[in-house]
């Protein structure tokens, strides 16, 4: 009995630690007011692998777009480089103290890809500095928007980013040689907080429609939570139809030509959200082509959704990475903190040097163009529509 006295003293730890967090979410205040800020303070966060040379160029058309307001200390670019998966072995830690630090001195984040260490890699087992982040600076929304105009796709991905099977993943249970467990995390305020994002952007924005995917007839515990939560509060917008769908059809149905194009706004719960939108990247053109965001009430972090790719890094060819992912990230970053008109021209000319024009195209070897180039290409545009 000694091996089930030590997995349940750990998990009863374990619930411990998520009821303070639950009384630190119940204790949140507002949003915070960008357009209130005397400076808004932008943290360049390069990552490691080909991160550091992605986002390098996303951070260089920031600057081109954002020049008078630095110039003015509206704004302040930083750059954080201590996010490497080296400083995060040589700390022990998902993310180092003195990283956490700057990253907390910051409002909004750009963030390159980080390594996450799988079995069998020569890294110790550290939690995801993505997971680490998301947790640290309380950021509960991911959105993914995925455009497809001429295949009527027009999908916003509301991900819970903070609970689900993804909250303590690096804190399971090994019983014994034989039986491991992992935990599933669902909390009243943590979900009700995702769903009421969720139908406050569809409102927003006139999305007539807001989906919600779970696997509730079977996780019938933590997705049954969800699945209630949400549609108790898609009561208080009577104007949106509601539908739900379990996780494993809805990735068929996204391929369905027809019924896809019925889908919004999308609430998912942590782990089937990565999974559906990576398959709904590949819409737009593949996971290299998607931005992302992590949205909190006091902080706000943009990404590329792809990984570090560090065989890239190891063939030297990191500079031939495609920076587009960061790029729309920084988009939406700079939409977020409420410079529409340069998000706008920024993705319109993205979108254009990616999918109309296509003067450079990058295949990630010498053969194509470098990020450096393509982000050259990116603001020649800009330049050219303003």
């Amino acid at each position: 009995m000694d091996k089930v006295q030590a997995a349940a003293e750990k998990f009863a730890a374990l619930i411990e630690n998520q009821l303070a967090r639950v009384e630190r979410m119940k204790a949140e205040k507002d949003f915070i007011q960008y357009d209130k800020l005397d400076k808004i303070i932008i943290g360049v966060v390069g990552g490691d692998g080909i991160g550091p040379a992605i986002t390098h160029e996303a951070q260089r058309i920031l600057e081109y777009l954002l020049a008078d307001e630095i110039q003015s200390g509206k704004i302040e670019v930083r750059e954080i480089n201590g996010l490497t998966i080296e400083n995060r072995v040589k700390a022990n830690k998902a993310i180092p103290d003195d990283v956490l630090a700057e990253l907390k001195a910051c409002h909004v984040l750009l963030k390159g890809p980080t390594t996450t260490p799988r079995a069998g890699d020569p890294w110790p087992n550290i939690e995801s500095a993505n997971v680490a982040m998301r947790k640290e600076l309380d950021l509960f929304a991911n959105v993914r928007p995925v455009k497809v105009a001429e295949k009527g796709i027009d999908w916003t991905f509301f991900r819970e980013n903070t609970e689900g099977s993804y909250a303590l993943g690096s804190r399971g249970v090994h019983v014994d040689d034989d039986l491991s467990f992992d935990f599933c995390v669902t909390t009243t305020e943590g979900t009700e907080r995702i769903a009421r994002a969720a139908f406050e952007y569809a409102r927003k924005t006139g999305k007539n429609r807001v989906t919600i995917v779970t696997k509730a007839n079977v996780i019938k515990t933590t997705d049954g939570k969800f699945l209630n939560i949400c549609q108790e509060v898609a009561k208080e917008y009577p104007e949106i139809e509601v539908d739900d769908w379990y996780i494993d059809i809805m990735t068929a149905k996204l391929v369905d030509e027809k019924r896809r194009q019925q889908f919004r706004v999308v609430i998912l719960p942590n782990l089937y959200g990565d999974i559906i939108t990576d398959e709904a990247a590949e819409f737009q053109g593949g996971v290299g082509t998607a931005g992302s965001s992590n949205l909190g009430k006091r902080y706000a972090m943009f990404e590329a959704i792809h990984g570090s790719a560090p065989r890239m890094v190891q063939e030297g060819r990191a500079q031939y990475a495609d920076p587009c992912s960061i790029i729309r990230a920084a988009s939406m970053l700079l939409e977020h903190i409420g410079y529409t008109d340069r998000a706008e021209i920024l993705t319109k000319a993205l979108d254009k040097c990616m999918y109309e024009e296509k003067k450079l195209v990058i295949t990630g070897r010498s053969d194509g163009a470098t990020g450096a180039a393509f982000a050259d290409y990116v603001m020649e545009t800009i330049r050219a529509m303003r």
